[in-house]
């Protein structure tokens, strides 16, 4: 079983990245959270894994956070509720969103997710809610090494972007100029200088 990989950051796609670690390309599919927050290539990050052995594949799912890995697992224990669809919940919802729509019984926080209908957000409702006392409340956990995170507005501008749907290879670059030019931009500010620029 892998449960971390430390490497060369390569191809970053919608939903996966390639983490080069001496030589050997392994494809590890995540959030758009984590995806969002990985070093740019061809820098070092280290990534938590989740391996899923399966008879027809052997997938790695990964993590900028323990935390993250941690509510992984327990989404995916809820019937219908499988690696893909997880992802998609923790790229709409941070830990902490997703602990307070469980504990206010809020179907919305999870039909946000793609292929999250309301009977499934139902069901993640009842099946997690005593469940997730167990749970970290939210950004307690360790960042992994390399990976951007807590408050920032290069960080939150990021994830903006990405939920807009541009690729990190193509925002980060742009936001960052964005930054160095205007040093105390507000996220607002950040952000929409960065979509000026994108446009073109």
């Amino acid at each position: 079983m892998i449960g971390q990989l430390t490497g060369l950051v390569g191809q970053v796609e919608n939903e996966r990245c390639i983490i080069d670690v001496n030589g050997v390309g392994y494809v590890v599919s995540a959030s758009t959270r984590t995806l969002s927050v990985l070093p740019r290539p061809p820098e070092v990050a280290r990534v938590l894994v989740e391996t899923v052995v399966r008879e027809d594949a052997i997938q790695l799912f990964g993590f900028a956070t323990s935390e993250e890995r941690d509510w992984f697992r327990l989404l995916t224990t809820v019937q219908g509720v499988g690696a893909k669809v997880a992802l998609a919940i923790l790229s709409v919802g941070s830990a902490g969103e997703l602990l307070l729509g469980i504990n206010a019984g809020d179907k919305t926080t999870f039909t946000r997710a793609a292929g999250v209908g309301p009977r499934l957000a139902e069901r993640i409702l009842t099946e997690l809610r005593n469940k997730v006392a167990k749970m970290p409340g939210g950004g307690t956990a360790a960042p992994a090494m390399g990976i951007v995170s807590g408050p920032s507005v290069e960080n939150d501008a990021l994830l903006a972007l990405a939920g807009l749907g541009f690729r990190r290879a193509e925002a980060w670059p742009v936001l960052s100029r964005v930054l160095t030019e205007n040093e105390n931009a507000t996220l607002d500010l950040a952000i929409r200088l960065s979509l000026k620029e994108l446009a073109r």
